[in-house]
């Protein structure tokens, strides 16, 4: 997508999310009911009867579930207005020799596919890795008569990636530094962020800008990870928008989950029913139909029976649970994570809409600032779903 493109479809998609946002702003996970239900009961009615293996057969694919109206028109208008193009791939120059050491397997396949998508007009003479971890991204685009410099907050990280590159004998300075702090970049540097997070990309679009840079390259993630209590736009169409995002809304774009193995996903579906049974007896003991936030547990958690989960759970929270009927409380759990997990489906057709609302803020802002920018994917969404990138130039 092209910068002329950018603003109309920010605005087209603003104006869905405005219009729909009582579909996908209330969590199944929070309420019993949800206001939409009443508005749509047939709908409702057919979600809540599908079993939590079907949930999970549609979960990244809701578009496609053959459900009762609105959902086919509201999948279609969402799959028109989240679609952007692949960015066009070019060959890498072969990676060095054992390059890869220490690089997790889909790590370095999304360094490559990143790596691949990179089209500037200039050639960087100066790479700068951005919330670099050890710099396997920079040390993969580096080539002969290019300079390198990896920031990191992470002494170990730091440590281990100088010395990757020290061994590879690369010209990399691997340096310590808090990027929310004074940064010193320059005008020469080209900055590259594969997956920085929320106020950390966010920072290097606002400092790259100021410093002069000619080109920089972005893959965001974790939107919700910033300092602020609700969403600060960037563009000035952003600040615009009527849509004010809190952070659990920032979260819903990263709901979506790769393939997971079957204990990870047996664990995470285990963890949620008894936080959802361990639901239905805080609302009865408190005789208060609302959700009450509970800590994150250690996974140990899991191996305790059902009642001492819930009484120690119940403790933490300053309530006696008495003689309860656990097995009728473990399989409403199990029903409710049902219910909720293809409720969950209506908030999915939004997942990616929303991702894109916040992508194009990010690259209108950098059109602000003076230069062309370019949106698209640089990988398959198998291989991560944070797969959208902004690609800035100017001269």
């Amino acid at each position: 997508m092209h910068a002329k493109d950018v603003e109309a479809r920010f605005h087209a998609l603003d104006a869905f999310l405005t219009e729909h946002q009582g579909l996908w702003r209330p969590r199944p996970f929070t309420q019993l009911q949800l206001p939409w239900e009443t508005e749509h009961p047939a709908l409702s009615q057919w979600l809540r009867k599908r079993s939590l293996a079907e949930a999970e057969a549609s979960h990244n694919q809701p578009h496609d579930l053959p459900a009762p109206t609105p959902f086919p028109q509201l999948a279609a208008h969402a799959l028109r207005l989240a679609t952007v193009d692949k960015f066009p791939t070019h060959t890498l120059e072969p990676a060095r020799h054992r390059l890869n050491v220490d690089v997790p397997g889909r790590k370095w396949q999304q360094i490559e596919a990143f790596g691949a998508a990179l089209t500037f007009t200039q050639t960087p003479a100066h790479w700068l890795d951005w919330c670099a971890g050890k710099g396997h991204l920079g040390r993969r685009l580096l080539q002969p008569g290019q300079r390198l410099t990896c920031l990191e907050y992470d002494p170990a990280l730091i440590a281990s990636g100088q010395a990757l590159s020290d061994r590879h004998d690369l010209p990399a300075i691997h340096h310590l530094q808090d990027v929310m702090a004074d940064v010193a970049i320059q005008p020469e540097h080209t900055p590259v962020a594969l997956h920085a997070c929320g106020d950390l990309h966010v920072r290097l679009l606002q400092l790259a800008s100021a410093a002069g840079c000619k080109q920089l390259a972005l893959a965001p993630c974790c939107y919700n990870r910033i300092t602020a209590d609700r969403y600060q736009a960037l563009s000035a169409a952003g600040r615009a928008s009527l849509l004010q995002l809190s952070i659990d809304d920032l979260g819903l774009p990263l709901s979506e989950t790769v393939t997971a193995g079957n204990r990870v996903r047996q664990q995470r579906d285990t963890s949620m029913a008894r936080r959802l049974g361990f639901d239905q007896l805080q609302r009865q003991l408190r005789g208060c139909d609302d959700y009450l936030p509970t800590p994150s547990l250690p996974a140990s958690w899991l191996d305790k029976p059902f009642a001492d989960y819930c009484q120690e759970l119940a403790s933490l929270k300053g309530l006696s649970t008495g003689e309860q009927n656990w097995p009728a409380l473990e399989a409403h759990g199990w029903q409710r994570l049902a219910e909720v997990r293809n409720l969950e489906l209506v908030r999915g057709l939004f997942r990616r809409p929303l991702e894109l609302w916040l992508v194009l803020d990010r690259a209108l802002f950098m059109v602000e600032q003076g230069y062309n920018v370019e949106v698209g994917s640089f990988c398959e969404p198998s291989l991560t779903p944070r797969n959208l990138m902004v690609l800035a130039e100017r001269e």
